[in-house]
């Protein structure tokens, strides 16, 4: 199936809230590891959601040119044909973006999918996400709206961050402290700004104790009641239940328990990145172990061409990481739940 439309993006969305499941979010950086996730998601039965951050974008680009928007409109244009081979629906977003990226990467592919737009083509992507973690919440909602209503415009849905996840991705580091605990006055001061819907569609990560980086479980300390608190209190308010589309940020270490409570209380996507780079550098390294002689040209030796042929230990590092996207939909209950059945 192609990529989602906007329609079956909303589709998707609404489902997985109703069903109280959610999507896997994975981080790619290249053709092999987009391959791995749509190669997951089909064997799972399961649509779901691939993203570049801004490294990640930048690498799409040439390690020596690091031009995030080329990066971004290269790995979209891609996506968008090899996602045709399998049977599943896969939206296209792009993960964490701070204030001083803004203008570099997320305005510029917003003003693109616009340009699409009024054409009458699909959007470059199906979401976006700023990340205003780092500013006080009144700066982060004011250019939440401002964002919000370009997104609308082009016919995207946009991520936001309310509170702060710990740990660092990408170059971005948050705090570990009590910021890492959004507050129902947040959540109110959230809809105040931003409306439920009527000014566009967004999703909102809340954080309740999230993490980014590679933790034990049981290390990270949750408390994902946190979300179903603000759920309820401005549901209360506005008359609407579960008002807020939740994302998972940080989830690596996290213990099933937990994963499946947040669902319950209305997260609908889940970013997965930490998790899924070891599973494919796995796949290369145990590649690469058993075929020492023949990677390298050892004494003088002229090695195995079929051992170091990057197709060798890139279909090696394809399935390790696909099977554990594959585990990820089991964990979110996403597991043949496809629009496509």
């Amino acid at each position: 199936m192609p990529v989602a439309t906007p329609e079956a993006y909303a589709e998707m969305l609404d489902r997985a809230k109703e069903g109280a499941f959610a999507y896997p979010a994975i981080n790619v950086t290249s053709s092999q590891t987009l391959n791995a996730a749509l190669r997951g998601f089909a064997e799972a039965e399961s649509d779901g959601i691939v993203q570049v951050s801004t490294g990640g974008a930048e690498f799409l680009s040439g390690s020596t040119v690091k031009n995030m928007v080329t990066g971004a409109a290269a790995f979209a244009a891609y996506a968008r044909e090899v996602a045709k081979g399998y049977p599943v629906n896969v939206a296209l977003h792009t993960d964490h973006c701070p204030k001083d990226k803004l203008d570099k990467f997320v305005r510029p592919l917003l003003e693109l999918s616009a340009e699409r737009v009024k054409r009458g083509e699909e959007p470059l992507f199906q979401s976006h996400m700023w990340d205003g973690s780092a500013v006080p919440l009144e700066e982060n909602l004011q250019i939440a709206k401002d964002l919000l209503a370009k997104a609308a415009a082009a016919r995207v849905i946009l991520e936001i961050e309310v509170g702060v996840v710990g740990g660092e991705e990408d170059g971005i580091v948050g705090a570990i402290d009590d910021k890492l605990y959004t507050t129902v006055g947040d959540g109110l001061r959230t809809v105040e700004e931003l409306g439920l819907g009527e000014h566009g569609r967004y999703i909102t990560a809340l954080t309740f104790g999230n993490v980014h980086g590679v933790y034990k479980p049981g290390n990270v300390k949750l408390r994902p009641e946190i979300l179903k608190e603000i759920q309820e209190a401005v549901g209360a308010k506005y008359g609407k239940e579960k008002p807020f589309d939740l994302v998972f940020h940080g989830g690596s270490g996290s213990l099933l328990e937990e994963i499946r409570s947040a669902l319950d209380y209305g997260v609908v996507k889940m970013n997965i990145d930490t998790d899924t780079q070891y599973a494919f550098t796995r796949g290369v390294v145990d590649h690469m172990f058993r075929n020492y002689d023949g990677v390298l040209k050892v004494d003088g030796e002229v090695g195995d061409k079929k051992a170091y042929d990057p197709r060798a230990y890139g279909k090696a590092a394809e399935a390790t990481m696909a099977k554990r996207v594959v585990e990820a939909c089991e964990n979110l209950r996403s597991t043949g739940t496809t629009l496509g059945k």
